[in-house]
């Protein structure tokens, strides 16, 4: 993973959607740290998985706390990994900073809801990934056990995403070691997973649409049948049977669920034999989706 500057025009529209996300998100991961998180000693990893332990054991403030470590993780990581992270990146986790001890001021250490630490892992997750998502829309980072996990990446050459799965659980067990209580990663891990969903899910998008690979002998008719009732395109990939050797075509498509159901009901009756691989695409772009000028723009 790296992080690069991304420049903008100031105070043009793009310039302030990005912004706006950046304090937008940050006063949304705040309210899943003050609301759901920390009432519940519940450790998301991350500087503020840190925080939050130092606050149960000296009572220093989370966001203040998560600060002191932020700015030389940022300054470290600068002086190792070039420029990646930017004044975005310091806004992003000076506000998140700000938000959660002036929310904490005002509402105090009481959880929104009492009594129900799961409820509160789920809906503290799902806000710690809506919060992350928009300040990573931004072109931002949110610092911390990220830049951790890039400079090991740099010298040990493992992947930096589970590098950073390893940081966060290693914070996380720091917090049983601290606590002494089983429940806390448990939960702690309920929401960490969370996180990471609906990041993907924000970023990426919720899509309905399936990837199709068919195989058939009946391949024009297939091709007819999604070029003209379902107004789709597709692809026609020459291949060699593996056992046999002769001449296959194969057809990629991507259709929507509803369509997939069709077409898969079009080919059982005309080709029972047909072999088809269906997958989960995650997102789609070029002609007849969101372009990728879309995509990137945003």
């Amino acid at each position: 993973m790296a992080f690069f500057l991304v420049r903008e025009k100031p105070f043009s529209g793009k310039w302030f959607l990005s912004y706006s996300f950046i304090a937008f998100g940050s006063f949304i991961l705040a309210t899943a740290f003050v609301f759901f998180i920390t009432p519940y000693k519940i450790i998301p990893g991350g500087v503020y998985g840190i925080s939050i332990v130092l606050h149960y054991i000296f009572g220093t403030p989370v966001g203040a706390m998560a600060l002191c470590f932020d700015i030389p993780l940022t300054i470290v990581g600068m002086r190792i990994l070039g420029p990646r992270f930017g004044f975005k990146t310091v806004l992003g986790f000076s506000l998140t900073a700000v938000f959660t001890d002036t929310l904490t001021y005002i509402w105090g250490f009481e959880p929104l809801v009492r009594g129900d630490a799961l409820l509160s892992s789920i809906f503290g997750g799902f806000l710690c990934g809506l919060g992350l998502a928009l300040i990573f829309k931004s072109k931002a980072t949110s610092g911390g056990s990220d830049i951790v996990a890039a400079i090991i990446a740099k010298y040990t050459k493992l992947p930096i995403g589970q590098l950073m799965i390893l940081v966060d659980s290693v914070i996380v067990l720091f917090g049983l070691f601290v606590f002494r209580d089983w429940k806390i990663p448990l939960y702690s891990w309920i929401v960490i997973f969370i996180t990471g969903k609906v990041i993907d899910g924000v970023l990426e998008g919720i899509n309905y649409e399936k990837s199709l690979f068919i195989i058939s002998d009946k391949y024009e008719e297939i091709r007819d049948k999604i070029i003209k009732d379902l107004n789709r395109g597709g692809t026609i990939i020459d291949g060699h049977g593996m056992f046999s050797m002769a001449d296959r075509k194969i057809i990629f498509t991507v259709v929507s669920r509803r369509e997939l159901i069709i077409l898969e009901e079009f080919i059982q009756q005309i080709d029972p034999k047909a072999f088809l691989t269906v997958i989960d695409a995650s997102e789609i772009l070029g002609e007849g989706f969101k372009s990728l000028k879309e995509k990137v723009a945003e």
